[in-house]
Parts: structure tokens; sequence; C-alpha cells
């Protein structure tokens, strides 16, 4: 057995190093990928301190004010209750970003654990897949409005059906992947060696199916936004009067020719969370595709 010196670690490290550095220039030459990070980073601190920047209550009522234009005193105006809108958008903001960061960590967990195991085990493949098939055959808006509506309008249950949606799209990439590399040399030689199943299946395939699912979690994150707007603006997502921004865009919808920043405001929000996302979700794809690492060399 050959003994790596320490010169050869060191040498290793500093390849390390130097990779690690190359990808972070290489994101950040992706003017596009940069623009739409620093977007979303703005969107989210603002959601974040939304408690602090709020003059306001999102709930606070003032019939006398409402319906106010955009002004000093209240920065994005007030709806049709007198609440502020600034307080009520960005509360909605924060609430959308919670519910994708959500349904995009956990149906990203889930996914790579359905694809890992359809992948290694044909007769899970079967099995799994053909559920995931028959899921993935409805379209994601009508599927999750049934299962809310099944389960009655919250936040809790709008996450659960918005991961149900999104799960079976991650397994389907997740298995795609692990399946190439599966039948490669050196997954055979481990099978050769006497290596358990789990052992490669979190060691080898996990590990290698990482890029594309951090790819796909980005863009499940941007749709699971839109779709939680949707289902509020429909009245099956986030039950009024708590604040989101779908169900903010539905109250402005009467009053759209009079009050025309209860629909701009949220629609800007929106608007930027999913561009932000799908330009950060872009840049991480030219990252971390070996095929364009390798035409870049």
């Amino acid at each position: 057995m050959k003994v790596i010196t320490e010169r050869e670690v060191s040498a290793i490290v500093e390849l390390k190093k130097e990779h690690r550095q190359q990808n972070i220039k290489r994101f950040f030459d992706n003017k596009l990928a940069v623009t739409g990070a620093v977007i979303l980073l703005v969107v989210i601190l603002l959601a974040l301190a939304a408690p602090f920047l709020a003059k306001y209550g999102p709930l606070e009522v003032d019939p006398r004010n409402r319906l106010q234009a955009p002004g000093a005193e209240h920065l994005f105006g007030t709806d049709n209750f007198g609440r502020d809108l600034f307080s009520r958008v960005l509360f909605g903001a924060q609430v959308s970003v919670s519910v994708g960061f959500s349904v995009a960590l956990i149906a990203s967990f889930l996914g790579l654990l359905i694809g890992l195991l359809c992948a290694y085990y044909p007769i899970l493949d079967h099995i799994l897949m053909r559920i995931c098939d028959g899921l993935y055959a409805f379209p994601s808006i009508l599927l999750a409005i049934a299962i809310v509506a099944a389960m009655g309008p919250a936040k809790s249950n709008v996450v659960l059906a918005l991961v149900i949606v999104y799960t079976p799209s991650v397994a389907r990439v997740v298995r795609s992947v692990a399946l190439v590399i599966r039948e490669k040399t050196y997954i055979e030689a481990l099978r050769a060696q006497g290596a358990s199943a789990w052992r490669i299946i979190w060691l080898h395939l996990a590990p290698n199916s990482s890029s594309p699912l951090i790819i796909q979690s980005t863009y499940i994150f941007a749709s699971s936004i839109l779709t939680e707007a949707a289902l509020s603006f429909l009245g099956a997502g986030i039950p009024a009067p708590h604040p989101s921004l779908g169900n903010i865009l539905l109250d402005g919808k009467a009053v759209i020719f009079t009050a025309w920043w209860m629909t701009v405001y949220p629609g800007v929000f929106i608007m930027a969370l999913v561009l932000g996302l799908n330009l950060f979700g872009d840049g991480l794809r030219d990252l971390l595709d070996p095929r364009n690492n390798y035409a870049k060399k």
C-alpha cells in the first residue's frame, strides 16, 4: 500500500483551496448570478427585519385611513381595512420565504432519499417511481389545491401540500444522476470488496448527486413561492387576515383601478423573489456543472 507523504497531503490541500477560489471567482464573474443573489438577499433581509422596520402591526385596522395612497406615514399606503400595506407586505414576504424554504428543504431531502433508493434497488424503483409518476401527472396547482382543500387552509398544510407536489420532480432528477453513477467502475469495485449498500448510497451516490439537487432546490424554492401566492390568491392558502403576498393581491383585485399600490407592491416582491432565485439558480448551474468547468479550463 502506498503511503501518502506530508508533501503530497499539503499539495492536495492547496489544490482543493485553489479549486475553491476558482469556483468563487467564476461565480462572481457571472453578473446575472451575482445580481440574483443580491436581489434575493435584500428581499430576505427585508422580510426577516419586518418586526423592526414596520411602524404598525400587520393586523392593525384603521377604517378612517382606508385606501390611503403611499406617503410618509404609510410608505406603501393602506388597504381596504386601513391596515399598513408596508407592514403587511414585509410580513407576507416573510411567510413566502419561510414556506418556500421549508418546501425546498423537505422536498429535497425526501426526493434525494427516494431517488437514491430507486436508483439502487430495482424493486423500489418500480414501486416508488410509479407513485411519483402518478403525482407528476397532475398539474401542480390543481394537486396543491386538492390537498389543501382536503386538509384545510393553514400554513403547515400549504407546506405539506407543496412538498407532496414537488418531491417527485426532485426524485426524478436524483434518480437519473444516481443511475449513471451506479454503473461506474469504482462502484462495481466497491461491491466486489463487500461494501454495504448503504455505504455506497450515502458515501458515493448521494455526494455525487448533490450538484443537480442543489440547483433543483433553488427552482423549487421559487416555484413554491409562486404556488403559495396562487393558493392564497384563490383563498386556499394562508387564511385571512394573516398577511400573505397572495391574499394581499386578492384584496387589491377589487380596487385595482383606484388603489394600484395594493397590487403593485406585493407583485414587485413576488417578482423580486422569483427573479433572484432563478438568476441565482442559473449561476449555481453554471458553477456546479462539470461540463462548464471543463470547457472553461
